[in-house]
């Protein structure tokens, strides 16, 4: 899965990101974001978004859907959008029991909201199809292997115009205001936050010119990305 055909989707109410990228519409707009990435479809937020996400990739030459992570609001309406579809459902080898399972292992285990949070918006699990690793290829991007806020998460790189999409390695809007704003995932919900942090490093290092976050608007601003990334520190909210 190495193509890109450029589908316009913007009179579906999706925003065009890049060449070929597109930031479909949400509500709250840009709180849990979905993308249409060449011919896959880039995470699927929460159960209730099935709906609307199949309403606007209906028609689309849609080859596989990919998760950056497997995480409940990255992949709640996979299982119904994958069999809506027929399409492989695709995701990093670390986070296949975690994607399969629709985010229940070891919730037994989690704090209460979590559980509680659990039960309001996940999906069922879907069988993993295939896997990504560093230096595969997806849609003309590269693969990049970036864990910590998940073992298993994926970030993609298109170095011909700079473009990232890059999950939940770095928010770009703060928790709990929801309001627009860098900041590093929430410690409580990233198993390996000094990890995580030296992830963010290593994609700020590509100086990208575009980021796209799993949640919070597009970033058109890459030195401001990459100097927000050289000054945060584990456990940083700003």
């Amino acid at each position: 899965m190495d193509t890109a055909p450029y589908v316009d989707l913007g009179r579906r109410g999706a925003e065009r990101v890049a060449d070929g990228v597109w930031l479909l519409r949400g509500r709250p707009r840009h709180k849990l974001n979905v993308y249409v990435m060449g011919d896959v479809l880039i995470d699927s937020a929460t159960r209730h978004a099935t709906k609307r996400i199949l309403r606007q990739i209906e028609g689309l030459p849609l080859r596989g859907h990919v998760l950056t992570h497997g995480h409940m609001d990255h992949m709640g309406a996979a299982h119904e959008v994958c069999e809506a579809l027929d399409l492989p459902l695709i995701c990093g080898e670390a986070d296949v029991p975690a994607v399969e399972s629709g985010a229940s292992l070891g919730l037994e285990n989690r704090p209460l909201p979590v559980r509680i949070e659990h039960r309001l918006i996940a999906g069922p699990g879907h069988r993993v199809s295939d896997t990504l690793k560093e230096g595969d290829h997806m849609a003309g991007f590269s693969v990049l292997e970036v864990p910590g806020h998940a073992p298993g998460h994926l970030a993609f790189w298109r170095e011909k115009d700079r473009v990232l999409i890059l999950g939940d390695v770095v928010f770009g809007l703060r928790v709990p205001s929801a309001r627009a704003g860098l900041q590093l995932p929430p410690n409580a919900f990233t198993p390996d936050p000094h990890q995580n942090l030296a992830s963010a490093r290593r994609l700020a290092a590509l100086e990208p010119a575009v980021v796209c976050f799993g949640h919070g608007p597009p970033l058109y601003d890459g030195d401001r990305f990459c100097k927000f990334v050289a000054e945060a520190t584990v456990g940083d909210l700003r």
